[in-house]
Formats: structure tokens, C-alpha cells, sequence
């Protein structure tokens, strides 16, 4: 029996990345195995567990660069002319990135994030820039938004984009006159609600 490769810790872990990212453009991650990885990447499962120490820590460097994904596909919106235009920018390009790396996304929910350590870290700053983002912006379009508010009413709009996206990945928004409801029509009423609110605000003080 040939003996497996060696490989340098950086060249490794970019040969692992890689070959999460081909399978889970075909497949869900339940269908990944650490012992199919190491095939892939031509090294013992072993080799494996000492670099990441286990199958659910490899899995969170690649939320990692699911975030870091996701995060190149945001920052670009900032140059979206009025706060309007970036929150509705930014609710889209959340349900497109889905539909395109749906299986990448959803590793995000399917495993716990890291709980501690340089990948915790890594991964908080990611998601608390996305939320700081949506709140700064919320605070643009209504400057009478204090930062609790801000902060409460940033989580609850994402919230409410998230759970759109999840429903319509798995198609269970239901029908209206035998036709499927779509996201991004979805996706507007709700900023609608809430952006019409805001303004209401401004109107009564």
C-alpha cells in the first residue's frame, strides 16, 4: 500500500479548503466525511485530526471563508446611494449569496460556531461587522434610532431576512393562486414594513 503524501501545514489546509468547497458545491455537508477528505487530499485521516484536532474544527475554517465570502460580497454595496438602496441592496445579495453557495450556507447553521480561540474570534468580528453594517445604515435612514434600538432593531430585520432565505431555499413559503411566493418580492414587503415605520416615527416626532 502506497504511503500517503507529505504535505506542509499551509499547502495541506489549502488542499482541505479546496476540497470542501468542490463537494459542497455538489452536496450537503452531512455527506462529507473527514476519511473522504483525506482521499481526496491524498493523506491519512489522521494527518488530518492533527491539524484542525477534529472533523467539526476543519468544518469551522470553512465558515470561516464562507464568511469571509460572504463579507467580500457586502462591503462592495456601501457605495449603494441612500440607506434605502443599501438595506434592500443588502437583503438581496444575503438571498442570492444562499442560492448560489446554498450548501456553504447552510454549513453556517448546521454546526455550532467555534466557541473559543482565534476561529471564534474570527468568526464574531465576521457576523458583528454584517450586523454593525445593518445598523449603521438603519441609523442613516433614521437618525433618532439610539444605539440599543439600532442594535435590537439590526438583529430583528436580519433575523427576519435570514428566515425568509431559510424558508425559501427549502420552498416553504407556500402559494398564492398556484404560484410560488417569491424571496425577493418577500424581501421587499418586509423592508417596506419596517422602513415605513421608521418614517412614521419621523412623522410623530
Amino acid at each position: 500500500m502506497a504511503r500517503p503524501r507529505q504535505h506542509a501545514p499551509e499547502a495541506l489546509h489549502a488542499q482541505v479548503m479546496a476540497a470542501c468547497d468542490a463537494w459542497l458545491q455538489e452536496n450537503p455537508v452531512h455527506t462529507l466525511s473527514l476519511r473522504a477528505l483525506a482521499r481526496e487530499v491524498g493523506c491519512a485521516p489522521s494527518t488530518l485530526l492533527k491539524l484542525y484536532g477534529s472533523f467539526t474544527n476543519l468544518l469551522q475554517h470553512v465558515n470561516v471563508e464562507t464568511l469571509a465570502r460572504l463579507r467580500g460580497v457586502i462591503e462592495p454595496l456601501t457605495s449603494q446611494a441612500t440607506p434605502e438602496e443599501r438595506l434592500r441592496a443588502l437583503a438581496r445579495a444575503y438571498w442570492q449569496f444562499a442560492q448560489r453557495d446554498a450548501y456553504r450556507w447552510q454549513l453556517l447553521f448546521d454546526y455550532p460556531l467555534a466557541q473559543e480561540g482565534e476561529l471564534d474570534q474570527r468568526q464574531s468580528d465576521m457576523i458583528e461587522a454584517l450586523f454593525l453594517r445593518v445598523e449603521t445604515t438603519l441609523k442613516e435612514y433614521q437618525p433618532a434610532l439610539g444605539d440599543l434600538e439600532a442594535r435590537r432593531l439590526g438583529r430583528t430585520l436580519w433575523g427576519s431576512v435570514h428566515g425568509l432565505v431559510l424558508l425559501g431555499l427549502n420552498e416553504r413559503l407556500g402559494y398564492w393562486q398556484g404560484q410560488q411566493l417569491e424571496v425577493g418580492e418577500l424581501l421587499d414587503q418586509l423592508l417596506d414594513t419596517i422602513l415605513a415605520g421608521l418614517r412614521a416615527r419621523s412623522g410623530a416626532t
